[in-house]
């Protein structure tokens, strides 16, 4: 297996939708992929739930796949994300990442039937059997319907080679606390709910994942930077300065408001797939408001 190490702020692309037939628009995802380099994020992670994983088509998850590994170009190193149902499809996406230059996949359970631990751990085994790439274990139970436990993703890190990294959104910090805990603080793991960003640094994040730098860049590694070098009265200025934007984009779903505030800002990514809807006009003015504030 390839090791790799990632840290810091690794930032989530939205997935840009063409306005005229809703098509992926390759060309506007470029040059969002070249807004979010040049801001100095340290990793990228096409395909998350900002990414609108859950509503493309293979073809579309390939075109977004590939067009992200191809144009990042090694600039950063690509995390690309896999959602699915069932393990043969995620297999089937982990092989894609692997044969296109992914540096890493991010995998996110999803469930209909209720899932055993057991049932979680071969699902994750079974991927990491079929590539050599690092697996970061994405627990995001508001979204996927699995919600695992501090202690299984540690075994799994524990039992299996692939399994490096742990992304935790479950908006528990007590959970960080106990992977530190029982990890004796060895595994990397990221936070991935924007409104515990400097909880989550506190008790020892590796790292942030993030739609935030798409819209605030400078100020998300501004409180990484901090928060790195044990600046915490600086990395509270800076989180608190941000944290209003943080929750409104966290509460309104991020796919839609990421790309309003990226149109607030000149940069047209489409509209959110259906059924969900953009943002109404007084939570685009809210909007807009927030991100006013932040440039005082």
């Amino acid at each position: 297996m390839t090791q790799a190490v990632f840290k810091g702020i690794v930032a989530y692309p939205i997935t840009p939708f063409r306005p005229e037939d809703g098509a992926v628009d390759t060309v506007a995802l470029t040059a969002l992929i070249d807004r979010l380099v040049q801001s100095g994020v340290h990793a990228m992670a096409p395909l998350g739930s900002t990414g609108e994983n859950a509503y493309l088509s293979d073809i579309e998850w390939q075109t977004v796949a590939e067009t992200s590994v191809r144009h990042i170009a090694k600039r950063v190193p690509v995390i690309v994300g896999i959602s699915e149902l069932t393990t043969q499809n995620a297999v089937r996406r982990a092989h894609f990442a692997q044969q296109i230059g992914a540096d890493a996949v991010m995998v996110l359970p999803t469930s209909y039937w209720k899932l055993t631990e057991e049932e979680i751990f071969q699902h994750y085994a079974k991927i990491a059997a079929a590539i050599d790439l690092p697996i970061m274990v994405y627990n995001n139970p508001a979204t996927s319907g699995v919600d695992m436990s501090p202690e299984l993703m540690v075994r799994m890190n524990h039992d299996i080679d692939n399994v490096s990294m742990i992304k935790e959104s479950s908006g528990d910090i007590q959970r960080m606390h106990r992977i530190t805990q029982l990890s004796d603080g060895q595994i990397p793991f990221f936070n991935g709910s924007n409104p515990l960003a400097l909880e989550a640094f506190a008790a020892g994040a590796t790292g942030w994942c993030t739609a935030a730098p798409c819209l605030i860049p400078e100020l998300t590694l501004q409180l990484y930077r901090a928060a790195n070098a044990g600046d915490m009265q600086q990395a509270r200025e800076c989180f608190y300065k941000q944290l209003p934007l943080l929750q409104f984009i966290l509460k309104g779903g991020l796919p839609k408001t990421i790309k309003a505030g990226l149109q607030l800002s000149g940069f047209d990514a489409g509209i959110p797939r259906s059924p969900v809807l953009p943002l109404d006009d007084a939570q685009r003015e809210q909007l807009a408001q927030l991100l006013k504030a932040l440039q005082t």
